[in-house]
């Protein structure tokens, strides 16, 4: 009877590593909006770094970066799904890098969900504050949450990229296992040869050996050790 396969033991430090990442992004941004709703009236540009960083409050109702903005309810379940599955595969996380970037991920989840589930005008249908605007690098106009979201997309596709798994082991491409085939089949063959020659006897013949010319050769001798006559 085949016994069951234990189940890998579950990382504490892994899931520490994940909620604190989510507990800090969900803090950075709900106070960051609580502080531009308090203190940034709508639509008034507050000049930060020049026109390289500047503060714009504007209502999303859309998704990151305005997308999609009549489509709430949409992004509102997508966040909630993402949400869920976070939590789920939560578990099997044993990799640092891995807790760190899906703690990112779902802290700004969280930071969206919250304002589409709490914010005006309704329950689900709220929008989402933004109030960051770099026109430099992108005409859109964005939060903290959004910030950390694309952060970890991108280490996201990295550790994918370097074959990262989610309990910290290196997946083996195919150049490297064809590597290490040609090297096992390598050293099996030289294994091989090595036995060989070591087991074959050394060349030679019996009257090589010391004294065989001697022994073969008839005596000449007398039996008083003169030469007869």
């Amino acid at each position: 009877m085949d016994r069951p396969v234990p189940r890998a033991k579950v990382s504490a430090r892994a899931i520490a590593a994940l909620a604190f990442a989510a507990v800090v992004v969900v803090t950075l941004d709900q106070v960051t909006k609580a502080l531009v709703v308090a203190n940034l009236p709508e639509g008034v540009v507050v000049p930060v770094l020049g026109n390289a960083l500047q503060f714009l409050s504007v209502r999303n109702p859309g998704a990151a970066f305005s997308f999609a903005v009549n489509m709430t309810w949409v992004f509102s379940l997508i966040s909630a799904a993402v949400v869920v599955a976070i939590v789920v595969y939560a578990r099997r996380i044993r990799s640092m890098w891995w807790a760190i970037v899906l703690g990112m991920l779902l802290g700004g989840a969280l930071g969206n969900l919250s304002d589409r589930l709490f914010r005006e005008p309704g329950f689900g249908r709220g929008h989402v504050v933004d109030f960051i605007s770099t026109p430099w690098m992108m005409p859109a106009i964005y939060n903290v949450a959004d910030s950390f979201i694309c952060v970890s997309m991108v280490v996201f596709v990295l550790l994918v990229i370097l074959g990262v798994n989610l309990d910290g082991t290196r997946a083996v491409s195919e150049k490297q296992q064809r590597a290490m085939t040609e090297a096992s089949a390598t050293d099996v063959a030289g294994s091989a040869a090595t036995g060989f020659g070591s087991a074959a006897p050394e060349s030679g013949t019996a009257s090589d050996a010391p004294g065989a010319s001697r022994a073969s050769r008839p005596s000449t001798d007398g039996p008083l050790g003169h030469d007869a006559t």
